[in-house]
C-alpha cells in the first residue's frame, strides 16, 4: 500500500512539477520586482522551519507582508505552489525513516486532496479582503494550537501507530477538512498534529502522515492556482529552489535545534500576521502604507 502511495504521490508530483514549472518558464516576462535573495533566503529557511514540524506558511505570509514582496491577494498561491516539490522531498524522506500503519497513512493522505481541489477552486476566485479574512482567522487557530502545545495543554499522545474504526473514520474526516484549510494558507501540520496526538497515536507518528498528506493535497490542489495564474512565478520559483535546500540541511544537519524557542518566535510571527491581516482586511489595503512593490502581473 504504501508502494502504490508513494507511484501515485510521483505521479501526481510529476505532472504537476511539469505544469508549473513550463508555465514560469513560458510567463517568466511577467516576474515581479522583488529581489531573488530575500525570496530565496524566505525559502530555505522556512522549509528547514518547515521539516521540523513547525510549519512555513505563518513565517512566509508574515515576511510578504513586512517586506511587501508578493500582493495579499496572491499569498496563499503562491504558498501554494512554492511549497509543492519541497513538501513531496519531505514526504519521501519521513515515509522512509518513520514507521506508520499502512492503512492510517494512506487514507489520512488521499483525504487531504480532495480538501484542497475543492478549496483551491474557491480561494483562487475569492476577493482581497476575504482572503485576508479567512487568512487571519485560520493563523489564530494555528496561534492557539502552537501555544496549546507550549503551555502543555496539548493532547499527550499515545504509543499507536496506526487507527481503526471510529478513530480512523475522524482522522480522515479532519484530513480532508484540513486540505481545504491549507488553500486559504493554514498549514496542515499543527492542526494534523493535534489530531494524531488527541487519537492516541505516537507523537513520531504524525511527521509523515503530515508530509504525506500535504504533499498530497498541494500537488493536486497547486495546480488549480497556476491554471487560475493566482500565484507570483517568480516567488513560486524561488521558494521551490531554495526550499528543496532547506529541507536537506533540515532533514541530515539541524535535527537537535532548541524547537521550543522556535515555537515561542513562531507563535508571536502568527499573532501578529493574523492581527496584520484582519486590519489589512478592515482598512481596505493589503499592507499598510503603498501598495506591494513585488506584485507579479498575471
Amino acid at each position: 500500500m504504501v508502494v502504490i502511495l508513494k507511484t501515485v504521490l510521483g505521479v501526481l508530483t510529476a505532472l504537476f512539477g511539469s505544469y508549473y514549472l513550463v508555465d514560469v518558464v513560458r510567463r517568466r516576462d511577467t516576474f515581479s520586482t522583488a529581489p531573488w535573495a530575500g525570496l530565496g533566503a524566505t525559502g530555505f529557511f522556512t522549509n528547514l522551519l518547515d521539516t521540523l514540524g513547525i510549519g512555513s506558511f505563518a513565517q512566509q505570509t508574515a515576511i510578504f507582508k513586512f517586506f511587501r514582496l508578493v500582493d495579499d491577494r496572491i499569498i496563499p498561491g503562491t504558498m501554494n505552489v512554492g511549497n509543492t516539490l519541497p513538501t513531496v522531498t519531505q514526504a519521501f524522506l519521513f515515509m522512509a525513516v518513520v514507521s506508520v500503519e499502512p492503512l492510517t497513512l494512506a487514507a489520512m493522505s488521499t483525504a487531504s486532496p480532495l480538501g484542497a481541489v475543492l478549496g483551491a477552486g474557491v480561494v483562487a476566485r475569492m476577493s482581497r479582503r476575504r482572503i485576508q479574512l479567512g487568512m487571519g482567522f485560520g493563523l489564530l487557530v494555528v496561534a492557539l494550537v502552537i501555544l496549546a502545545g507550549l503551555l502543555g495543554w496539548f493532547p499527550v499522545g499515545g504509543e499507536a501507530i496506526g487507527l481503526s474504526g471510529w478513530k480512523l473514520a475522524v482522522a480522515v474526516t479532519m484530513s480532508f477538512i484540513f486540505g481545504a484549510l491549507q488553500t486559504i494558507g493554514v498549514g496542515f501540520y499543527a492542526p494534523c498534529m493535534a489530531t494524531v496526538y488527541a487519537l492516541g497515536m505516537h507523537p513520531k507518528t504524525a511527521f509523515p502522515i503530515m508530509m504525506t498528506a500535504t504533499a498530497m493535497l498541494m500537488a493536486a490542489g497547486s495546480a488549480r492556482f497556476v491554471k487560475e495564474k493566482a500565484y507570483d512565478r517568480k516567488a513560486a520559483l524561488a521558494l521551490t529552489v531554495c526550499g528543496i535546500l532547506g529541507v536537506l540541511v533540515a532533514a541530515y544537519i539541524v535535527k537537535a535545534l532548541p524547537l521550543t524557542v522556535m515555537k515561542w518566535v513562531v507563535l508571536g510571527v502568527v499573532l501578529y500576521t493574523s492581527a496584520w491581516m484582519f486590519i489589512s482586511a478592515a482598512s481596505g489595503r493589503s499592507v499598510p502604507g503603498p501598495s506591494a512593490p513585488g506584485t507579479s502581473a498575471p
